[in-house]
C-alpha cells in the first residue's frame, strides 16, 4: 500500500487490494482484520478513513464543475500497457465528438506529448510515487484545461489495477480495459476495479490468435462480478470495432 493511498478501507470500496480480500464485499459493513498490520489500528483506519472522505467531497465538486460545462467525465482506468493512450489516439482520427485528456504517470509526459501531436488538448499530472489520481490532483488539472472547448473530459489514470479503484476522481463513468497479452486471470485477481467499470473493454484483440485466451470465460467472470456491465472487444487495427466504443460514449452524451 502506498504511503497516501486508502485501498485497504473496507468501508469505502468494499473490497479493495487483490484476491485475498476479495471477499470482502460480502460484509462491506463490517471491519475485517487485514494481514497488514498497520491497517488493524483503528488510528491508521480513521486517517484514511478521513482522506478518502475529504478526496469525495472534491469529487463531487469536479462533478459540478463538469456538469456546469455540459462536459461528459470517464475515467479510464488499467494496469499498464493495456492501450489507453492509443484508444484515445484512435477515437481521435474518429473525430465523432471533441474531447480532451487529464493524464496521469508517475513520471514523463510522454502520453500527454502523444496526445497534443494528434491535436488533442492535454495536460499531464505527474504523481511522482502515488499509485493513483485523486480527486485533488484533478481539480488543479482543471484550472489548466478548457472545457469550454470539448464534449468529453478523459481522465487517462495512472497505470494500477488495484487503488485507482479506490478514489473518486470526479468523473461520470468508469472504462476499464484489459488488454489480451495480459493473459487470462486479471478480471479474477483485481475485483474492485472492475466492479466499479461501467464499460470494459478487452483491448488488443488483433493478438487473440497468437496468445490462449478465453474471451467467453473472462466475460463471464466480469458478468459475475457486475452483471450490468457494458463489454466490447476493441483493437486499434479495427476501425469498426473503435466505432463502437465510440457510438458507446455518444449515447452515454446523449443521456445527459
Amino acid at each position: 500500500m502506498c504511503k497516501d493511498c486508502g485501498c485497504s478501507v473496507v468501508e469505502h470500496s468494499h473490497s479493495h487490494g487483490e484476491e485475498t480480500h476479495s471477499h470482502e464485499h460480502q460484509d462491506s459493513h463490517h471491519q475485517h482484520l487485514h494481514d497488514n498490520p498497520q491497517l488493524n489500528d483503528p488510528k491508521t483506519i480513521s486517517v484514511i478513513t478521513k482522506i478518502l472522505d475529504k478526496n469525495d467531497q472534491e469529487a463531487g465538486h469536479n462533478r459540478e464543475h463538469f456538469n456546469s460545462h455540459g462536459v461528459l467525465c470517464i475515467n479510464l482506468m488499467s494496469s499498464p500497457g493495456s492501450g489507453k493512450t492509443a484508444l484515445l489516439e484512435s477515437l481521435s482520427d474518429l473525430g465523432e465528438f471533441k474531447f480532451g485528456v487529464i493524464e496521469g504517470d508517475l513520471e514523463t509526459s510522454l502520453d500527454a506529448d502523444r496526445l497534443k501531436a494528434k491535436g488533442i488538448e492535454a495536460h499531464q499530472i505527474q504523481t511522482g510515487s502515488a499509485c493513483h489520481l485523486d480527486a485533488f490532483m484533478v481539480h488543479k488539472a482543471l484550472h489548466h484545461i478548457n472545457l469550454d472547448n470539448m464534449d468529453v473530459c478523459f481522465i487517462e489514470n495512472v497505470g494500477n489495477l488495484v487503488c485507482p479503484a479506490s478514489y473518486d476522481v470526479g468523473s461520470h463513468l468508469n472504462i476499464v480495459l484489459v488488454s489480451i497479452p495480459e493473459g487470462g486471470d486479471k478480471i479474477a485477481k483485481y475485483p474492485v476495479m472492475f466492479r466499479k467499470a461501467d464499460l470494459i473493454l478487452f483491448t488488443k484483440t488483433d493478438l487473440l490468435p497468437y496468445f490462449e485466451y478465453d474471451m467467453k470465460k473472462e466475460k463471464e467472470t466480469a458478468r459475475k462480478l457486475k452483471p450490468n456491465v457494458d463489454i466490447l472487444e476493441v483493437s486499434t487495427k479495427d476501425a469498426e470495432s473503435l466505432r463502437k466504443v465510440s457510438q458507446w460514449i455518444r449515447f452515454k452524451m446523449g443521456m445527459r
